[in-house]
C-alpha cells in the first residue's frame, strides 16, 4: 500500500464529514438566512429616509427608530381597521344568511320546479359528515394555529432587529466590509450598495405611488355604489394589489366584491369588471411611466423574476425578486461593453422598416413615371430651346 493512500482516505472522509456537517447546518439555518435577507432589503428600503434624517443632524439610531415606529403605527392601524371591518361584515353576513338561503331556494324552486325548504337544507347541512369532520379537524388544529402565530411573531421580531441593526449601523457595516477588501474591490462594493439602495427605494416609492392611485380609484367606485367601509377597502386594494406580486390584484379585489355582494349582487359584478379594467390600465399605461426611472426592467423579466423567486423562497422571494433583479441589471450594465448596432432594417422597429419600404415604393413610382414620359413609336420627341 502506498504511503499516501491512508492519508488520502482520511482526508477524503474528513472532507465528506465537513460537507455533511455544512449541509446539515445550512438546512437548519435556512430560516434564519431568509430572515436576514429580508431584513437586509428592509434596511435598503428605509435607507434613503434614514440617511436624509441623519444628514440634518439626527443620530442614525434615533432616525431608524422613528422610521420603524411610523411604519409600525401605519401597519397596526391598518390591521385593526381591517379586522374590525371584517368582524362586522362577518357578523352581518351570518345574521343575513337565512335571507340569502331563502332567496337561493326560491330561485331554485322556480327555475327547476322543485319543492325544497329551508328546514330541510339546514338539517342536511348540519347532519352532514363533511361538517363533522371539519369541526373535528378545526378543534385539533387549534394548537397548530397557535404555534404558527408564535412562530410568525418570532420571525417578525427577528427581521425587525436585524433590519434595525443594518439601517442604524449602515456606515459601520460598509466600513467593516471594505476593510477586508483591496481598494479596487472597495469601490465596486460601494457602487453595488448604492445601486441596491436606489433600486430598492425606487421600487418601494413607485409601488407606494401606484397603491395610492389604485386606492383612490377604487374608493371612488365603492363610494358611488355606497359600499360600507369604502376607505378601508380602498387601502386594502391599494396595498395588497401592489405589494403582493402576480396574484395580488385578484386577492385584493375578492374582499370588495364580497362586501359589495352583501349590498347588491350586481354591485359585485361591477366591482369585478372595474378591477379587471383597471389592472389592464395599470399594466400598460400607469406602471411603465412610473417605473421607467426607478425600476426600469422589462415586464417579461419582472414576471420571470417573480416566478423564479417564488420557486426558490416562496412568498418572500416573490417580494424581493424585482428589486434584486433591478439591482443586478443596473450593476452589470455598468460593466458590460456595448457596441453600435448595424444599420439593418431587420434590427429596427416597424416604423423604420416601413420608412425604408415607402422609399422603395417612391423610387419605383419615379421610374415608372419617367418610363411613361418616353416618346412612343412614330412620335417626335418634345422640342426644346437647345434643339432650335
Amino acid at each position: 500500500m502506498p504511503r499516501w493512500l491512508p492519508r488520502a482516505m482520511v482526508l477524503a472522509l474528513a472532507l465528506y464529514a465537513c460537507f455533511r456537517l455544512g449541509d446539515w447546518a445550512f438546512h437548519q439555518l435556512v430560516g434564519l438566512l431568509i430572515n436576514i435577507l429580508i431584513a437586509f432589503f428592509v434596511a435598503l428600503a428605509i435607507e434613503p429616509a434614514v440617511g436624509r434624517m441623519a444628514a440634518h443632524g439626527m443620530r442614525r439610531g434615533l432616525a431608524t427608530f422613528l422610521v420603524f415606529m411610523a411604519v409600525l403605527a401605519v401597519g397596526i392601524g391598518f390591521v385593526v381597521l381591517l379586522g374590525s371591518m371584517l368582524a362586522g361584515q362577518i357578523i352581518e353576513m351570518v345574521e343575513d344568511f337565512p335571507k340569502y338561503l331563502d332567496q337561493v331556494i326560491n330561485w331554485t324552486n322556480q327555475t327547476f320546479h322543485t319543492e325544497l325548504s329551508r328546514v330541510e337544507v339546514q338539517d342536511s347541512l348540519l347532519n352532514s359528515d363533511w361538517l363533522r369532520r371539519y369541526v373535528q379537524n378545526s378543534a385539533t388544529g387549534v394548537l397548530d394555529v397557535s404555534a404558527t402565530v408564535l412562530g410568525g411573531l418570532f420571525q417578525f421580531l427577528t427581521i425587525f432587529l436585524f433590519s434595525f441593526y443594518f439601517a442604524a449601523d449602515g456606515p459601520r457595516l460598509r466600513r467593516a466590509l471594505c476593510s477586508v477588501l483591496p481598494p479596487a474591490r472597495q469601490a465596486e462594493v460601494l457602487r453595488a450598495w448604492e445601486i441596491a439602495v436606489d433600486k430598492t427605494g425606487g421600487y418601494i416609492y413607485s409601488r407606494g405611488l401606484m397603491a395610492l392611485i389604485s386606492g383612490i380609484a377604487h374608493y371612488v367606485l365603492l363610494w358611488v355604489f355606497d359600499v360600507p367601509y369604502a376607505p378601508a377597502l380602498a387601502v386594502w386594494v391599494g396595498l395588497v394589489s401592489q405589494f403582493i406580486p402576480t396574484i395580488g390584484t385578484y386577492l385584493a379585489g375578492a374582499l370588495p366584491m364580497l362586501i359589495a355582494f352583501t349590498v347588491n349582487p350586481w354591485y359585485a359584478l361591477w366591482v369585478l369588471g372595474f378591477v379587471l379594467i383597471y389592472q389592464q390600465f395599470e399594466n400598460y399605461v400607469l406602471q411603465p411611466k412610473l417605473t421607467a426611472k426607478t425600476v426600469a426592467i422589462h415586464p417579461a423579466v419582472a414576471f420571470g423574476s417573480v416566478v423564479a423567486g417564488t420557486a426558490l423562497m416562496g412568498a418572500v422571494g416573490a417580494l424581493i425578486a424585482i428589486p434584486a433583479i433591478a439591482t443586478l441589471q443596473a450593476f452589470l450594465g455598468a460593466y458590460v461593453k456595448r457596441y453600435a448596432v448595424t444599420d439593418d432594417p431587420r434590427v429596427h422597429s416597424g416604423h423604420q422598416w416601413r420608412r425604408g419600404t415607402s422609399a422603395l415604393v417612391h423610387l419605383r413610382r419615379t421610374l415608372h413615371h419617367e418610363s411613361r414620359e418616353e416618346p412612343r413609336d412614330g412620335q417626335a420627341p418634345p422640342s426644346s430651346d437647345d434643339d432650335a
